[in-house]
């Protein structure tokens, strides 16, 4: 990658379908809609298999963007990486973040004291419906992790922070199809297959990363809960068929004024870990009740889940057996009131499903803030 500088913004909305805000930033020049990278978002589906909210804010996103970008809507995607999350229960806050990345003159780098923020993306092929959570799935995101890290400038493992992957999900048309071929899927079940494309890709996220001791196998899937990686964050959807990557780190080819840091939840109310991402930016979660402070911060991203023993520190919780609202939908409005309250702001990016995305039970964390 290039010198070059890289701003976040994060903007609330009023609906998965409001691009208001960003519209308005671009018209106030605040926004060069030609340097935006990548966009992710938390909208308020319910995140499960029919949370057409997140397809919904896609479309509106690429509408709005394609006059300036001089191509057709459905070419957005081509130019952008978007990256929705559905569900935002409890005191979550519905907001998109916009990624930027603008070139500067290497002179410009050698001014930043330290490294900085910097993003980079890349995408998988499109996968049959019968390598979703499988082997091939975990191989092509593996290779499409070193590739944003490349597009990012990033060469050392330990500076990525996040790594940010939105991949498919099965439905019952995608099972036909691999059965009309003689192909058996990994499950015929669409909320299951969500799981199990999670798990492959943060898998192929630790791959890539070197967070293994071994390779990992599609057999793991689901099942070798001590595999996991630190910095995976993968968001199943229904609206695409190839996995999107979304590499966040600090580099020295960056010249931003923005920097990234990283902990892992051991539980859904590790709180320690919260304080811990955000000492990492150089913040303190006792000061954050001053605007001044919980200013500084562009975004926390974390993955929530109900632990899978279902307990929690020993104590047993009911996530998994409500058959009125799914887990992750309570782990996530768990996850969001701690993290909320400790960086002092409820527009905060957390995602359920947290399938070898940190410990089981658990999940990574990441803050971004100005340094």
């Amino acid at each position: 990658m290039s010198p070059s500088s890289i701003d976040v913004i994060r903007i609330p909305t009023d609906g998965p379908g409001d691009v208001s805000g960003l519209l308005r930033l671009i018209e106030l020049e605040r926004i060069d809609p030609k340097s935006i990278l990548a966009v992710l978002g938390k909208t308020e589906g319910n995140g499960g298999v029919n949370d057409f909210t997140r397809e919904f804010a896609v479309i509106a996103l690429s509408s709005a963007l394609a006059p300036y970008l001089g191509v057709p809507a459905t070419e957005v995607e081509h130019h952008i990486a978007f990256v929705m999350s559905g569900g935002t229960e409890g005191v979550l806050s519905p907001h998109i973040t916009v990624f930027t990345r603008t070139p500067h003159s290497p002179s410009a780098v050698k001014r930043a004291e330290s490294k900085r923020l910097s993003i980079g993306v890349a995408f998988t092929r499109d996968f049959r419906p019968e390598e979703l959570g499988r082997q091939p799935q975990i191989e092509e995101t593996a290779a499409a992790v070193r590739n944003a890290m490349t597009d990012a400038g990033i060469t050392d493992t330990a500076d990525v922070h996040f790594v940010q992957v939105k991949c498919p999900l099965l439905t019952s048309e995608r099972v036909d199809a691999a059965l009309a071929r003689n192909a058996s899927t990994v499950t015929k079940n669409a909320y299951s297959s969500m799981g199990y494309s999670r798990g492959a890709s943060a898998l192929g996220v630790a791959l890539a990363l070197g967070e293994l001791p071994d390779k990992p196998h599609e057999d793991d899937v689901l099942r070798r809960w001590d595999l996991f990686s630190s910095v995976a964050s993968s968001s199943a959807g229904i609206e695409l068929m190839h996995n999107v990557v979304v590499v966040m780190g600090n580099s020295v080819a960056s010249s931003s004024d923005l920097v990234i840091a990283h902990a892992v939840m051991r539980d859904a109310i590790d709180a320690a870990a919260v304080r811990a991402a955000l000492h990492g930016v150089g913040l303190c979660a006792e000061e954050t009740s001053d605007p001044a402070v919980a200013g500084r911060i562009v975004n926390i991203f974390a993955k929530a889940e109900a632990s899978p023993d279902g307990f929690i520190r020993g104590l047993r919780h009911t996530m998994l057996n409500d058959t009125d609202v799914s887990s992750t939908r309570h782990a996530r409005a768990a996850v969001g009131g701690i993290v909320s309250g400790l960086a002092g702001t409820t527009a905060v990016y957390v995602s359920g499903g947290a399938e070898h995305q940190g410990p089981a039970g658990g999940g990574p964390i990441a803050v971004i803030a100005r340094a």
